[in-house]
């Protein structure tokens, strides 16, 4: 489990049913006991009652000088009992009890004293107390009063009952607080998530809003990792620009020479001085461009909109060979992301639909409908021409390197275009277009920000 809210929850509600168990089966054991307690305090009451109201008379068996003030005695298998027993029998005995009687445990001590125990009745298992005190014809005489296990299990069984509701009720309520305590503690991070959006996506160049004392030191650090990082791309940049203007001029003063050279009958020499020039140039090109969108696809928010940056290249390009008769078309849906500078995809798209008008017959067709399974876009430009054979497509994506030297170019367009599409995590693909022309497949990485939505 990834997410921090999930594991909070989960947490907080394993400990709360936890608790909630635990306190069932204790407060259960607790009123059990009371419940016990009560019935054995009811239980030595009734039984000093007996013992002061009994009277014993020679030759006669025991009688009460009246009955005892608990009426559930007389009634029948009521689950309240009493006897006077000596060793050997039942001297008397509660109407209750009708034609049973109680069966003490043999082990039970006729020692005097008052003891307390357990013993099988006509309904069940008899809570009772009993105490010797006295002789009768040389034999002790034990009182004996009893209570129903079955009165004290209704009461807990009930008393259970009520209480599961009340606590799976008490539980639910503090599983819900919980929940909402923890949406409370962590929207903080909501808040810090939704900010790193808007870096992603270009809507802030730093992480706003107001965060807890916690947090605080973390988004003061990412703002300020955030200024050193951009203040090291720019640098970059503009160190990239410099380089660029340092060898502008001596290149021209060696083309310049070579020239010279050429005027002066040394076609041989001034031919290779030019040729090594060009590559140098073409190097400096490619390399300058390529840092830019190193630099580029390290600043936070960089995120282009596909359908605007297609309409902006067939537009320029539509004027441009506007006289020749190709016509480009524009098929991409609306709303689609690509991480990646606007200014470098611009520049693939140029760079993939110029080769294509230069080649085209009638047709140049954009297009783009959605991301792919791996969380990319396929932007497709087809033309009608007449293609490139399928070992030409490794080719062209050499630096300097064009399938026919006739056409004008310098050969960096695709391989510019290759570098900057796997420099943003994607690629591009050549094949045979249903068209008939050539069919370029550029992949980039969708912007989809999906994964900084709320915790």
């Amino acid at each position: 489990m990834t997410s921090l809210k999930q594991r909070l929850i989960l947490a907080a509600t394993l400990w709360i049913t936890i608790g909630m168990i635990s306190a069932g089966f204790v407060l259960s054991g607790v009123f059990k006991r009371h419940v016990s307690d009560q019935i054995y305090i009811e239980i030595y009451e009734h039984l000093d009652e007996l013992a002061h109201l009994a009277e014993f008379k020679s030759g006669t068996p025991p009688r009460l000088s009246r009955q005892l003030s608990d009426p559930r005695y007389d009634i029948p298998m009521s689950g309240y009992y009493w006897e006077i027993q000596t060793a050997d029998k039942v001297l008397a005995k509660s109407a209750s009890l009708e034609n049973s009687v109680l069966s003490m445990p043999p082990d039970f001590p006729i020692d005097t004293g008052t003891h307390a125990g357990k013993a099988a009745g006509p309904t069940g298992a008899v809570l009772f107390a009993a105490r010797t005190d006295g002789t009768l014809e040389g034999s002790p005489v034990r009182f004996v009063v009893g209570t129903d296990q079955r009165h004290v299990d209704v009461a807990v069984s009930r008393f259970r009952s009520i209480l599961s509701w009340a606590l799976i009720g008490f539980g639910f309520s503090m599983i819900a607080g919980a929940v909402l305590l923890i949406l409370y503690a962590l929207k903080p991070l909501n808040t810090l998530r939704s900010s790193l959006a808007d870096v992603r996506t270009g809507a802030s160049r730093k992480l706003d809003g107001a965060y807890p004392l916690e947090v605080l030191p973390l988004v003061n650090d990412l703002n300020a990792l955030l200024v050193s990082t951009s203040e090291l791309i720019q640098r970059a940049r503009t160190q990239a620009g410099n380089l660029a203007h340092g060898l502008k001029t001596p290149l021209a003063v060696l083309t310049d020479e070579a020239y010279r050279i050429e005027e002066n009958g040394l076609p041989q020499s001034s031919a290779t001085i030019l040729t090594q020039c060009r590559k140098m140039q073409t190097q400096i090109d490619y390399q300058i461009s390529r840092a830019r969108a190193v630099a580029l696809r390290s600043i936070p928010g960089t995120v282009a909109e596909v359908r605007k940056a297609a309409e902006e290249v067939a537009s320029a390009l539509r004027r441009l060979y506007g006289e020749t008769g190709v016509a480009i078309t524009v098929d991409v849906s609306d709303g689609l992301l690509v991480a990646c500078d606007p200014q470098d995809l611009n520049e693939m798209l140029a760079n993939i639909v110029d080769n294509a008008c230069k080649h085209a017959k009638s047709r140049v067709r954009i297009s783009c409908h959605g991301p792919t399974s791996d969380k990319t876009f396929d932007l497709h430009v087809e033309d009608d021409g007449k293609g490139l054979p399928p070992e030409a497509f490794e080719v062209v994506f050499d630096i300097g390197e064009r399938w026919d030297s006739r056409e004008a170019g310098s050969g960096l367009g695709l391989a510019i275009v290759q570098d900057l599409a796997q420099l943003y995590g994607g690629d591009i693909k050549l094949q045979k277009s249903s068209m008939g022309g050539l069919w370029v497949v550029l992949k980039l990485p969708t912007a989809d920000t999906s994964d900084v939505a709320g915790v």
